[in-house]
């Protein structure tokens, strides 16, 4: 934990543990503060994190993964650097990722998507969500304990997620295989400029290629041919590549962002019993006890943005070509936004006022799927358990307790959670 100014928040490890009195000198400074290392605008205060999010037309989102790493291949000189981003963005890492993406083009994409993540959708995959949360916990219950985020977590998430996608029972074991051994320095967040400039994505664009052509080709009554059927808004039919990028966007973050909500969780309520016994009494807490987790522990601590124009964001002027970090982190913590933030409070009225979610055009679409998600796992988590614990033979007796955190600058999350709890017989649902 620190509060020196001139700390380095991109490869300081005690800022992956904690960044939160980082976060708060930052923002007592000033709001939109210039960190010294790598040039970044830092943005920590709730209301300006808001502006920069919901004004796409100034920001652009091309650097949203990767910040000054490597930054554009170009300087950026001149009062409006537009054309010099749209000329060279897609020498920046995951170039051709929606996230990534402006209006125009970042609005026709979106619009695949959320053709695909329809009400109908969603309700027939939180169906799934139930049996799959049983199955799962059925691996393990029966021990007493677990490593929550291998045993239960992961395949979850990723499970749910190649459901709502439609992938085959069959493949299922191969995408399990494929996407959950993949060190998290070498997805976004790292600094590591090579393993940054290698696509994380590449199993995924395979196999989606396959079932998008293939459903081209000979189209069926089921999720994968409603995806490889997606049109853009002006009719037009997209490319397979388009499609898939979209696929595998849905794929990896999906999958990384709801583990850690999990996890985190978990953890609250195991360090807790007051809270937890609160939540087993009345389970009509727990939507707000998912928001107010994901105020407290954004699993996304920020995202980047590249000012085209010059701007002035709470007092500070940028110049046209600045990096701006918006640290969701930072303004879910902001106290002239939430009183005693620091604090996890389970019946906080404005919890869902977080920013764990983005804003604007990039707000993430994914939302309703992540809350279900943690809603429904942690229902049958409880309803199978009593007294979850902290396995203190993997992070040490209350008082001295040692987590660790995925090491990037972007995630912000636990690598692994050993519980201990009580099994009990439930009725099945």
């Amino acid at each position: 934990m620190t509060d020196n100014l001139d700390a380095n928040f991109f490869t300081d490890q005690d800022l992956v543990v904690d960044p939160y009195a980082y976060f708060d000198a930052l923002r007592d400074a000033c709001p939109v503060h210039r960190e010294p290392h790598y040039d970044v605008m830092m943005v920590t205060g709730y209301d300006e994190a808001v502006e920069v999010y919901n004004d796409s037309d100034l920001f652009s989102a091309c650097n949203s993964v990767s910040g000054p790493f490597p930054g554009l291949d170009v300087p950026l000189e001149g009062d409006d650097v537009s054309e010099l981003i749209e000329e060279h963005r897609d020498s920046l890492p995951m170039a051709d990722q929606i996230i990534t993406f402006d209006p125009p083009k970042h609005t026709d994409h979106r619009s695949l998507l959320m053709r695909l993540i329809t009400p109908k959708r969603l309700k027939e995959n939180e169906e799934f969500m139930w049996r799959l949360a049983d199955q799962q916990l059925d691996t393990f219950i029966d021990s007493g304990c677990c490593e929550f985020i291998r045993e239960f977590a992961q395949p979850f998430a990723l499970l749910v997620v190649a459901d709502l996608m439609g992938v085959p029972d069959e493949d299922r074991a191969r995408f399990q295989e494929e996407m959950l051994h993949r060190p998290a320095e070498h997805g976004v967040g790292g600094t590591d400029e090579e393993a940054m400039a290698k696509n994380p994505l590449e199993f995924l664009y395979d196999q989606f290629s396959a079932y998008v052509e293939d459903r081209r080709a000979n189209p069926a009554e089921d999720v994968l041919t409603g995806l490889a059927s997606a049109r853009f808004p002006d009719g037009s039919t997209p490319e397979v590549l388009d499609v898939v990028r979209i696929a595998a966007n849905v794929f990896a973050a999906g999958t990384e962002t709801t583990v850690r909500l999990l996890s985190t969780m978990l953890r609250f309520l195991a360090e807790d019993p007051a809270l937890q016994q609160r939540i087993r009494a009345d389970r009509s807490l727990i939507p707000n006890f998912v928001e107010e987790t994901l105020r407290i522990e954004s699993p996304v601590k920020g995202d980047f943005r590249l000012s085209r124009r010059p701007t002035t964001v709470g007092g500070v002027d940028l110049a046209a070509g600045t990096t701006v970090m918006v640290l969701n982190g930072a303004a879910n913590r902001d106290p002239s936004r939430f009183n005693n933030p620091h604090t996890l409070e389970i019946e906080r009225d404005n919890a869902r006022h977080h920013m764990a979610f983005g804003r604007g055009v990039h707000t993430c679409p994914g939302a309703p799927l992540a809350r279900s998600e943690a809603r429904i796992s942690l229902e049958r988590i409880l309803d199978r358990t009593a007294d979850i614990r902290i396995d203190e033979s993997v992070h040490g007796p209350e008082g001295s307790r040692q987590f660790s955190y995925i090491p990037t600058f972007i995630l912000r999350g636990l690598t692994h959670l050993g519980l201990e709890f009580d099994p009990v017989e439930a009725p099945p649902r």
